[in-house]
């Protein structure tokens, strides 16, 4: 009899010591980067081995039936973490009591869009979705807007969210950063875990700045500075950059579809360090607010700098030297994204 009150107690804590389960909105969720981005997310490699997820899949009236085949097959995974699946159109049902919040969903840029139309498109978008997460989601929820303009875009759904803290806020540049990690490891013949630090400034987009001057490259067991291991500097100033400013546009061209299963990899990358804060000496690429006082960029941006985090909490490295060519791209870049947040305030004063 002991025995079995012994095995009952056991069972019973075992059971009780389980993670409540986190609910997890991803938009756009009929879509391609959704498609390769929710296995991984029910999976457990973002949130823990351990984390229960219950899923929100948000998406626009007319894919609810594409929807309803990605929910069927999340169900024939058979995945044991993954404790419900809830698709739905409404943004009162995908934004409650959100844990984290993956933006994937935004207006594309169609054939003879001007960028100020689309600019208008979106900040119709994620002003609406920054007062869903206001009024629904929890005061401590993660946000990552993937959606292009995805820094602009981050920016007026933080803005549209007041009483959320701007730290809460970030957009994605994760996958211009393995791009960059990608290049450098290629060149020198070492696997992309060989090169760390490398930083994106700025905006996601052409005008971005991928830079290797912190870079470290692990060749034979030796740390050597990127530069000193690529041993080519015209390259690096060159076509480097614009080979990761431009990738997008590359696989667009190559692939006719934009770049899905990359941008999901890039997406678990961002929100798993969030998550779980990033390793001793290293920092990643993240855009996130600029409060003015972080190398001369101007305030009240969404800005890609090289942070570190710890206990869900990102800090931008400070007191890297930049040189007078950084600080070129760097300012251009800036000026971009400016220019952007100008034509999207007005818009949202609308």
């Amino acid at each position: 009899m002991l025995t079995l009150l012994s095995a009952m107690y056991i069972v019973v804590r075992a059971a009780s010591s389980e993670a409540d389960p986190i609910r997890v909105l991803v938009t756009g969720a009929a879509g391609q980067i959704a498609y390769s981005l929710l296995y991984s997310i029910a999976k457990g490699d973002v949130f823990g081995k351990d984390q229960p997820i219950i899923l929100v899949l948000l998406d626009i009236p007319p894919m609810l039936p594409v929807l309803d085949g990605v929910v069927m097959e999340l169900q024939d995974c058979a995945l044991p973490l993954l404790r419900e699946v809830i698709p739905t159109d409404k943004v009162e049902v995908g934004f409650k009591d959100l844990d984290a919040a993956i933006l994937v969903g935004s207006m594309p840029r169609k054939e003879g869009m001007e960028r100020k139309d689309l600019l208008k498109a979106n900040v119709a978008i994620f002003k609406t979705q920054g007062a869903a997460l206001e009024k629904y989601a929890k005061k401590t929820v993660r946000v990552l807007v993937v959606g292009n303009p995805a820094n602009t875009n981050c920016l007026i759904a933080s803005k549209s969210a007041p009483s959320i803290p701007k730290e809460n806020f970030s957009c994605l540049t994760r996958l211009d950063h393995n791009r960059a990690r990608s290049q450098v490891a290629m060149r020198c013949g070492v696997p992309a875990d060989a090169v760390k630090n490398v930083i994106i400034w700025g905006n996601h987009s052409s005008t971005q700045y991928p830079d290797v001057h912190h870079a470290m490259v692990n060749v034979h067991g030796k740390e050597v500075k990127a530069y000193d291991a690529v041993k080519d500097d015209s390259w690096l100033k060159g076509d480097f950059i614009s080979t990761v400013q431009l990738r997008g546009a590359a696989v667009i061209k190559a692939r006719k579809l934009s770049s899905a299963m990359s941008a999901a990899k890039a997406i678990c990358d961002h929100m798993r360090d969030w998550w779980f804060g990033t390793l001793d000496g290293e920092f990643m690429s993240m855009g996130v607010y600029a409060g003015g006082n972080s190398y001369g960029i101007p305030e009240d941006l969404i800005y890609s700098f090289p942070v570190h985090i710890k206990n869900k909490s990102w800090n931008i490295h400070d007191g890297l030297t930049v040189n007078d060519f950084s600080r070129a791209k760097m300012d251009a870049t800036a000026a971009e994204l400016v220019e952007e947040r100008d034509t999207a305030l007005s818009f949202l004063s609308q």
